[in-house]
């Protein structure tokens, strides 16, 4: 089904506000969730909202807590995100910093204890805006693991994300890097699971540790594992981002001495450098327009398929989608009703708004 970017924001929002989120707090997560499926991750789109009612029905995460500094040190900040919405908790650590980097010129954070902290590039965003740099590395605790090191047959940690943003040229859009540093997102593999339709190979392992190409072995006892991307370059990105956000801030790593309650607790270490400390800044955006323009201009090599840089395909993918609508497969949508219901709303309601 398509539905409406404005109506799918407005259904999201009473959700989360009757599942107890103050009004600010509920259009915050929807507006994440939404923008991530406009940008083509629908891994961290509107699929999520089960998970969170179910989370915070368990108490799994808290509506309604601010993030708290938890230490001070100038350009170096922790954040404790109190088991609070992640949206909410790594927004707020990231206004801060940008703050304190106006002042210092660069900022070193770790954020810990926080829920979901959804599309880390909503970050990378916040940065550009500001006409600053960001560095992000997140991993994710709680949980069970979810993919295979490099060589290895079973899951180890999770899909560990990867983040940088860097603000636009003279005549350029800004550069995005947000991957997982697994080959696929777990959303991913969900959504193909919910669709029945087969993924491309070498994306997951069976529970021996073959290549498939059945989702289906990520959502059965015993569960199988994601693979990293590029092999050992993808497991190496990962296993830093495990250190990095889990260690620095104290949250914790995946490792089994940390508990796991089937919650999702995200930690996230950041950099952010305001570049006219280090630059001449009409230099700096006539170099990075000369960049793009160089990699771009590079022949396609299928015609259909031209050079892009990194946040193009999210901004494709915003264009088309606003257009015609956010696709939603009829098994995430039958769950985000079932979710509704859960927090005391007419599904049938809601139905009928998406239809109009």
């Amino acid at each position: 089904m398509l539905v409406r970017e404005a109506t799918l924001r407005s259904l999201i929002t009473d959700i989360f506000a009757a599942g107890g989120s103050e009004p600010a707090e509920a259009a915050m997560l929807s507006d994440h969730l939404v923008d991530a499926n406009l940008y083509g991750h629908d891994s961290h789109g509107v699929g999520m909202v089960p998970t969170y009612i179910r989370h915070v029905k368990s108490g799994r995460v808290f509506a309604n807590r601010p993030v708290k500094l938890a230490h001070d040190g100038g350009a170096l900040m922790v954040f404790d995100g109190q088991l609070g919405y992640g949206r909410r908790a790594a927004g707020e650590a990231m206004t801060q910093a940008i703050a304190r980097a106006r002042e210092t010129g660069v900022v070193a954070f770790a954020l810990r204890n926080a829920h979901h902290i959804g599309r880390v590039g909503r970050y990378g965003e916040m940065g550009i805006a500001a006409g600053l740099v960001s560095i992000h590395f997140v991993n994710v605790a709680d949980h069970r693991p979810l993919v295979a090191p490099h060589r290895g047959s079973d899951a180890r940690f999770s899909t560990n994300p990867f983040c940088v943003g860097i603000p636009a040229g003279k005549a350029t859009q800004p550069l995005l890097l947000d991957m997982a540093t697994s080959k696929v997102a777990m959303g991913k593999v969900r959504v193909a699971y919910n669709e029945g339709k087969a993924l491309a190979p070498g994306l997951v392992m069976d529970d021996r540790g073959q290549l498939s190409t059945d989702p289906a072995v990520m959502f059965r006892e015993p569960m199988g594992a994601l693979t990293t991307f590029a092999g050992h370059k993808g497991y190496a990105l990962a296993l830093v981002c495990e250190i990095l956000a889990g260690g620095l801030g104290g949250g914790g790593t995946i490792q089994p001495a940390t508990p796991r309650k089937d919650g999702i607790i995200n930690s996230m270490f950041s950099v952010v450098i305001d570049p006219a400390r280090l630059v001449d800044m009409d230099w700096l955006g006539r170099e990075i327009d000369a960049m793009i323009a160089y990699a771009k201009g590079s022949p396609a090599a299928d015609p259909t398929l031209p050079v892009l840089v990194p946040g193009e395909p999210e901004r494709l993918s915003a264009e088309a989608r606003r257009r015609d609508g956010v696709p939603i497969d009829p098994t995430t949508w039958r769950e985000i009703m079932d979710a509704a219901r859960r927090v005391g709303l007419d599904a049938q309601t809601l139905e009928r708004r998406a239809a109009a």
